[in-house]
């Protein structure tokens, strides 16, 4: 059964009470006023008009004070009708006066005479009030509510009821049995539609009579209890049905627009919260017509039960994401936290209540946190929780929603309320632990008490780590390398003076006969401070004023890395330097240092440590220095006996993926490609099989869950498209035909282990296998060149086919593009690979770097010493241009525009006439072409320019002019 609103007692009194006043002001006038002031309003309306074509037909002429002085005109105009209409007495309204008027007044906006009729009378079309018909809506929802709720003859008590009137019932929605509509109609036998629920219920009752049953409207016999699904019935009444709530929802948001009245307003949004109510579908219309947005509004005005219906709507609204995105765009927030403090309890519940739901959204947290107030009332009611015990329980819920934001966390504390941030100090992670420290080392700072108390117990464990007394000094230590894990704490013991005495320790102090060995316990605390993010130039080190990333400190450091050291100490070194290789003046150092002390063989050495930390912390440190020390790392990788096997079989997986193999073979990947050495040397070891075989295990699923998985992925792919850089080692070039390096790249383009870095990886290795294409594809022989008809012929004559066995003639296959014999193992012909498609394909990817890589190995197949005709018809057929305008359409970088644009140009100048009206015909290319030209660096305006040449943009200055004398 649909819900009708209906107007309280309250309500009726009110309206009855404004109605007998204008009856009574009304009854005195006469009907010699009411045609006074139909011609007054005819009067208004022609002086409106004659305004508005003043506006019209001079508007250009028009000052800015003659516009002022019009619009005030019509200001007063439109007064005057509003005035007028005001004093028509509802008795008015069915008179034959009033009806001539209204048509004279409606023709003149285009309606016909019967049209009027019906939309007055009731009798008209359902399209009436429906589309450009806004503004009779708004007329319908005014008359509705003036006098006595009468309008074209109909009487409205409620907003359903106009909603019907619009979209109107029809007796077959109606369930002979139950009188409701019917949400699920069957046909029975003898042709009567029922509800399933009414007539199963109906037939159900005769189940255990002998009796025959009988048709409840037709009363006769049934002989069979089957009964049919009325589908399109149903549909129908579906269809009515979303229609009629959707246009209830539309006459709701037009009353709550239009009305000043706060019965309209209450009625409209106890319509809209019965809609919300009912599905989800009414929400989003609500969201979509500004219904929220209009709500959010309404918590500002001075009635407290507008408000509270409010925040109730809100609350319903809020339940989906769209909602909750769209009221927090509002001042939604802030009104609510205001009515929080409200003396009146139903304010203070609906406030609690809808900021409950909001708190839902992840979204919406740092939102309501930051809102000035919000979480300092928030905890005030959840501390004096014997006030209002509801509020307090629903406050303790938010402020619990709230502790997912971090920052909230610190407001609450701010605000006195500390259990969250103890809690997660003591249960969190380890992020979430650093994270309570940092928050209440910043509350710590404002209060100078507790700033003594801190600096001076970290004083006090720094003056206990120099004590002669063993136990002492490792209890010290133990303490000090827990408490500088949090990261926050690194200022303080800084401050403190933590730095010097660690250096001391490292660099310095040597007690022989200690039994415990407290190097590794400074490393370890050192470490931790210079990786919490302090700023390493400005801590001093010793009294000679040396800073952590001087070249003392830095020397030692180095020099300090042993292989017959503790794995420990090791370990610390290393992260000390990876924490100071972040920056770019003390990675300079490090390098300098390492290339004149020749050191970079000790991290060569510890790399292959049983101790995986270790050995993942100099596999890092590697790969860090790596861009600029990289052929020095390889030669000691290749003089180090062992070593590249030992890389070869570390990078092998079998099992779930460790972050060292991950990082083993980002390292292989990192080394300078040209390297021959190296190539050779993994040649040698049988890289490649291993490399191709863990490639195929992780495109088959193998290990993919691992979170290393993908760093391990790109890194496997970027040692095997380092040996495309030196394909001119024959050995290099060998071990690419035979394990078909082309075909293998071509399946890394779209591969299901692939990734963004791994198509990137893949266009880089096709683009250096390409360019050899030219060089290793073979001339055909003389006979096919020459003698087509006679190769048809011997491809037909079965006996000469069969004599001649060792024959390959037949197989050959002439590239067009190469002019010789290609294949995609022998020559690496991207053609011959199917590789074009895919690269194709990768012009669609987001990430430039991938785009810039599949053009590169694109334009490869342009290449002057290829037949570019020929290629160019080749990638026409697979809607090249379509794609390579659209990858210059997305991105607007130098080097992706200069690649870009050499493809048009070719296609330009060899394309058919489909392709250079598909090039041409782009809107979008003009415009990228006069920006690179503009911006462009000068390869790339170069390019622009030759392309606008050819488009008639720009002056041929290679062309001949003649000049004539008259």
């Amino acid at each position: 059964m649909l819900s009708v609103a209906t107007i309280n007692v309250s309500q009726e009194n009110s309206m009855e009470s404004v109605r007998a006043t204008m009856e009574r002001q009304t009854a005195r006038r006469t009907q010699t006023d009411v045609t006074q002031m139909i011609e007054s309003l005819f009067a208004n309306v022609n002086l409106a008009k004659d305004l508005s074509a003043r506006c019209k037909g001079r508007s250009l002429q028009l000052k800015d004070d003659e516009i002022q002085n019009i619009a005030q005109d019509l200001d007063n105009v439109l007064q005057n009708i509003y005035d007028e209409l005001g004093r028509i007495p509802a008795s008015s309204f069915g008179s034959n006066a009033y009806m001539d008027v209204l048509i004279k007044s409606q023709s003149m906006r285009g309606y016909s005479e019967a049209d009027i009729y019906m939309n007055v009378m009731g009798n008209r079309p359902r399209r009436s009030l429906r589309g450009n018909d806004t503004p009779k809506l708004v007329d319908f929802l005014q008359g509705m509510y003036h006098e006595s709720h009468e309008y074209g003859g109909q009487m409205f008590n409620t907003l359903p009821e106009v909603a019907e009137y619009i979209e109107p019932l029809y007796d077959a929605f109606f369930c002979p049995l139950t009188n409701e509509i019917m949400t699920d109609p069957v046909t029975t036998e003898s042709g009567v539609t029922c509800d399933r629920r009414a007539i199963e219920e109906y037939i159900e009752r005769f189940s255990d009579s002998s009796e025959p049953i009988y048709c409840p409207v037709t009363k006769l016999p049934m002989q069979s209890k089957t009964v049919r699904s009325n589908a399109s019935l149903k549909s129908v009444i579906q269809e009515w049905t979303m229609r009629n709530e959707a246009m209830r929802v539309r006459i709701a948001r037009t009353a709550l627009s239009l009305s000043t009245a706060d019965t309209m307003v209450l009625e409209a949004m106890h319509e809209l919260k019965l809609l919300a109510k009912l599905r989800g579908k009414n929400r989003e219309l609500m969201h979509k017509i500004g219904v929220t947005k209009f709500l959010a509004r309404l918590l500002d005005n001075h009635n407290a039960q507008i408000q509270c219906d409010a925040l109730e709507l809100l609350c319903l609204l809020a339940e989906d994401e769209e909602g909750k995105d769209i009221i927090g765009k509002t001042k939604a927030i802030a009104r609510t936290v205001k009515l929080l403090s409200s003396n009146t309890t139903g304010e203070r519940h609906a406030a609690i209540s809808f900021l409950l739901e909001l708190s839902k959204s992840q979204l919406l947290l740092e939102n309501i946190g930051s809102t000035p107030g919000g979480i300092l009332i928030l905890t005030t009611m959840k501390i004096n929780n014997t006030d209002d015990p509801i509020a307090a329980e629903k406050a303790g819920a938010v402020l619990k929603n709230l502790e997912k934001c971090p920052k909230n966390i610190k407001y609450m504390a701010e605000s006195g309320y500390l259990e969250p941030l103890q809690s997660y100090l003591v249960e969190g992670s380890e992020e979430m632990q650093m994270e309570m420290v940092s928050f209440l080392s910043e509350l710590v700072q404002e209060q100078e008490l507790t700033i003594d108390i801190n600096r001076s117990t970290s004083e006090i464990l720094i003056k206990m780590a120099r004590s002669c007394n063993p136990r002492v000094r490792k209890a010290a230590f133990d303490v000090l390398v827990q408490l500088s894990l949090h990261h926050p704490n690194s200022k303080m013991l800084v401050d403190a003076g933590a730095v010097p005495v660690m250096i001391e320790e490292l660099f310095i102090r040597k007690v022989d006969d200690e039994p415990v060995d407290s190097m590794a316990s400074a490393a370890t605390v050192l470490a931790n401070i210079v990786e919490s993010g302090i700023d390493p130039d400005t801590t001093v080190v010793n009294k000679e004023g040396h800073v952590l990333t001087s070249k003392y400190s830095i020397y030692n450091f180095v020099h300090m890395l042993k292989c017959f050291m503790p794995d420990d100490l090791n370990l610390s070194i290393i992260r000390v330097l990876l924490a100071l290789t972040a920056l770019a003046k003390p990675l300079a150092t490090v390098v300098s240092v390492i290339r004149e002390n020749h050191r970079g063989h000790a991290i060569v050495e510890l790399m292959s440590s049983p101790t995986e930390a270790l050995s993942l912390a100099a596999t890092r440190l590697l790969i860090t220095l790596s861009p600029h020390i990289g052929h020095t790392i390889v030669e000691r990788l290749c003089k180090t006996q062992g070593q590249p096997r030992k890389l070869v079989k570390s990078i092998s997986h079998a099992g779930r993926i460790t972050e060292r193999q991950a990082a083993l073979a980002m390292l292989l990947a990192r080394l300078p490609y040209r390297n021959t050495s190296l190539n050779v040397a993994l040649v040698q070891e049988g890289a490649v099989p291993t490399i191709l075989s863990a490639i195929k295990e992780m495109q088959n699923g193998a290990a993919r869950s691992s979170k290393h998985a993908v760093p391990y992925m790109e890194g496997l792919v970027g040692a095997l498209v380092r040996l495309t850089a030196t394909l001119y080692s024959p050995e290099v070039l060998k071990v690419a035909m035979d394990h078909n390096l082309a075909s293998v790249l071509t399946e890394l383009l779209s591969g299901p282990a692939g990734s963004d870095e791994v198509q990137r990886l893949a266009g880089v290795g096709l683009e250096n296998l390409s360019y050899l294409s030219i060089k290793l594809s073979q001339p055909p022989p003389d006979e096919l060149l020459s003698k087509k008809n006679a190769i048809l012929k011997l491809l037909k004559d079965s006996k000469a086919h069969s004599n001649n066995k060792k024959s390959t003639h037949h197989q050959v296959n002439v590239c067009l593009v190469h002019r010789g014999v290609c294949s995609p193992a022998t020559t690496f012909c991207l053609l011959e690979a199917g590789t074009v498609e895919g690269l194709l394909g990768c012009l669609d990817n987001d990430n430039v770097r991938v785009v810039e890589a599949a053009l590169g190995a694109l334009c490869t197949l342009l290449d002057e010493r290829v037949d570019v005709e020929k290629s160019v018809a080749a990638l026409s057929e697979l809607d090249a241009a379509r794609r390579v305008l659209g990858a210059l359409r997305q991105h607007r970088q130098n080097v992706l525009w200069q690649k870009c644009f050499c493809v048009v140009e070719k296609l330009l100048e060899h394309g058919d006439d489909r392709c250079l009206r598909e090039v041409t015909g782009d809107r979008m290319l003009p415009t990228a072409l006069v920006s690179a030209f503009h911006r462009g660096d000068p390869s790339t305006k170069q390019a622009a320019e030759s392309i606008l040449r050819r488009l008639h943009k720009m002056p041929d200055y290679s062309a001949t002019y003649v000049s004539m004398e008259f």
